[in-house]
């Protein structure tokens, strides 16, 4: 699948499934745009691994809460690259508590990252999409946005109302020859799943039909299928890669 020519952006890209996107893409031909939120280390790292596949490739911090530095960074994108393709909203956080325990902080930072971030790159790179009468978005929701999980009650939610965002963004963008879907990963091994035990990990083993966990590149690989002309007649689809826990 060849995206040469294209520009994608790709939130929280610098690491775990949004480095592994990145890369893939850049593999694939396209130009990229990270945006991180503090790792500066590990945006760099990014950005010179997809520079060795000989395309342009940039990274941006901001945080994908900020209304007003999502839009000051989308602008500095299509100043530097001339245009966005390809939009990958990844760029999320956790915060696990039982609902007792949870403050409202908790509740509102991981929805401010995890589905206000999505909203506000959908919302400032529309236009160009618009103009161009072209575009993909992805949205990167979970498989504990459609079964909800113990302890993840922020988490779930977020990812819950990314597959309403999802749809409702097909439906609105269809007309323009936007596509909108999104990607529900489950158990995939990332910094994000290295902070549970052992013992958690082989728990949630034994409940996955392919008595595994995904990996990074796995994702990835529906992501270009996604991003590229391929999936052209997919839009507002919530496709799991999860090795069968979600059937």
């Amino acid at each position: 699948m060849d995206l040469k020519g294209k520009t994608a952006l790709i939130t929280g890209g610098s690491r775990g499934i949004g480095r592994a996107i990145a890369l893939c893409f850049a593999k694939s031909g396209a130009d990229v745009a990270i945006t991180y939120s503090s790792n500066d280390q590990k945006a760099t790292e990014t950005v010179e691994l997809a520079s060795s596949y000989g395309v342009k490739a940039k990274c941006f911090k901001c945080n994908a809460s900020d209304f007003n530095a999502t839009k000051d960074t989308v602008k500095q994108i299509l100043e530097h690259f001339g245009g966005i393709d390809i939009l990958v909203n990844n760029a999320g956080i956790t915060v696990d508590k039982l609902l007792l325990t949870m403050t409202e902080e908790d509740f509102d930072k991981v929805i401010d990252v995890n589905l206000k971030g999505a909203y506000n790159f959908i919302k400032h790179t529309c236009q160009q999409f618009f103009k161009k009468r072209k575009g993909k978005i992805i949205n990167i929701t979970s498989v504990s946005g459609m079964s909800g999980n113990a302890g993840q009650i922020n988490y779930s939610s977020s990812k819950a109302g990314l597959i309403g965002l999802t749809k409702s963004v097909a439906k609105e963008f269809a007309a323009r020859n936007i596509n909108c879907n999104a990607i529900a990963p489950g158990f995939i091994d990332t910094e994000m799943t290295d902070v549970l035990s052992q013992q958690l990990k082989q728990q949630a083993t034994e409940n996955i039909p392919l008595k595994r966990m995904g990996n990074a590149e796995e994702v990835a690989s529906l992501a270009l299928f996604l991003a590229s002309d391929m999936s052209d007649y997919i839009t507002g689809e919530i496709i799991k890669v999860d090795g069968g826990l979600y059937i």
